[in-house]
């Protein structure tokens, strides 16, 4: 196959949501741009998270504004099947110049010169901007602790996919996030026993006085917020769509027969030890979600909402055996514990990207997604601009704002002075009948055509 070399104002690396949000508000704009995948449109949400997941919020939420689930109740939670159509649709919907099955190995900058050489798997790309939409999903993480032995099945959240895949036997659950959580109430219903190791967490309601708790939190500013409150930068959120949607408690999961535990210490073989933490995990977890409820009938009463009480919210169940003596030490074998699943979210990887655009650490700098390497943007990470950045509406959003900072530079970059002008545009004869006139050119306020 001959090497292509392409020629592009702005090149999109990556076709999920974010790659889509950013190729409807360039097309908006008018800025030529080419997206490139490497699988299919969204394919992460088709192998790249288990059978069973949906949405974790409402359809009428979870969606761009241009168009809306019509199959789907607008309080339904979209299978993660339909979700990755969706995208298919909406980048059907304006033509976006998508190509599929091209992989990005290495951007850099060109030296002496604007622009950067993309290489790619089809050839050399030449862009003069380069957004960077891949995510914060793309590597996934087990922690140094994992131990390293043979007669246990591990397995990253990530390529967990149903019950049966599993060995038969127990399973420790480790991390109880919205991924942890769902994956061990799915085994415990398969008849596993499950160990679910719980740390730091949130716990929103999932819907409380007939509004899901996406609703909540915006009306209350919640997903507006620029920054998350320090020692809350990498809690994890508990809630779930999973049949229907339902509040996430714990106390309920063990009632249910998941036995909880803290968060994972240390393997020494099939030894596995916890923090005696689980009590304050649950009571903070609570803490933030009776706060919301307060916040909730609060703005209630500030504006006069006729919603009806929910005192049944409030009501707590009383704390399992596994809270009230919690397990410090487990013996995996003697429990009969075949499998770990780690949920232990994801890091991004640049390797691919050779830019000034990192800080000591590694981590992105930018400022709304616009990098301290000019022309370089990052897209769908969490925090972007604000808490809602990884949400599907919040990284339509912040897709605008970098896009608007595009179509913003390219304005600058066309001006041209009076000498130039001059040079450039044609001179126009006055009429014969009337007396000369200097020609009056009109710009806008950056002084472009």
């Amino acid at each position: 196959m001959t090497a292509e070399k392409i020629s592009i104002d702005t090149l999109v690396v990556g076709a999920g949501q974010a790659g889509v949000a950013m190729s409807e508000h360039l097309s908006k704009l008018g800025v030529p741009h080419l997206v490139l995948e490497r699988d299919r449109i969204a394919e992460r949400w088709r192998t790249g998270r288990w059978d069973s997941l949906v949405a974790n919020g409402p359809a009428w939420h979870d969606r761009f504004p241009g168009l809306e689930f019509d199959d789907l109740e607008p309080d339904a939670f979209a299978p993660k099947e339909r979700v990755a159509d969706y995208f298919e649709a909406y980048a059907r919907k304006f033509n976006a110049p998508i190509r599929t099955g091209v992989e990005v190995t290495s951007v850099a900058r060109h030296a002496g010169r604007p622009g950067f050489t993309v290489e790619t798997s089809i050839g050399v790309v030449e862009a003069s901007r380069v957004v960077v939409a891949t995510g914060p999903f793309q590597r996934p993480v087990i922690p140094p602790i994992a131990p390293q032995t043979d007669t246990l099945t591990q397995i990253h959240s990530a390529d967990y996919r149903n019950p049966q895949q599993l060995p038969e036997g127990g399973v420790l659950v480790v991390g109880a996030g919205s991924s942890g959580v769902q994956i061990a109430d799915e085994l415990q219903r398969a008849g596993r026993q499950v160990y679910l190791s719980v740390g730091p967490h949130d716990r929103p309601p999932r819907a409380y006085r007939n509004r899901d708790f996406c609703w909540w939190l915006g009306v209350l500013g919640e997903w507006d917020k620029e920054a998350a409150r320090p020692g809350k930068e990498h809690v994890t959120i508990a809630v779930s769509g999973a049949r229907g949607g339902h509040t996430v408690d714990f106390r309920a999961l063990a009632h249910q027969g998941v036995t909880l535990v803290g968060l994972t210490k240390t393997f020494d073989d099939a030894r596995v030890t916890f923090e005696a933490d689980l009590t304050t995990n649950l009571a903070r977890g609570d803490e933030n979600y009776l706060s919301l409820l307060d916040a909730a009938d609060a703005y209630i009463t500030r504006n006069g909402l006729d919603l009806p009480e929910e005192p049944e919210a409030r009501r707590t169940f009383a704390d399992p055996a596994c809270v009230s003596d919690p397990i410090l030490e487990l013996d995996l074998a003697a429990a009969g514990v075949t499998s770990i699943v780690w949920a232990t979210g994801y890091a991004v990887d640049y390797d691919w990207l050779h830019v000034n655009a990192f800080d000591a650490k590694g981590k992105p700098q930018h400022q709304r997604g616009v990098s301290s390497e000019p022309g370089v943007y990052f897209l769908g990470l969490p925090w972007l601009s604000r808490r809602g950045s990884t949400f599907i509406w919040g990284v339509w959003h912040d897709a605008k704002h970098i896009a608007d900072h595009i179509a913003t530079q390219r304005k600058y970059l066309s001006y041209r002075d009076a000498s130039q002008r001059e040079t450039t545009q044609p001179r126009k004869e006055a009429p014969a009948s009337s007396p000369a006139v200097s020609r009056v050119q009109h710009v806008n306020e950056l002084g472009v055509n």
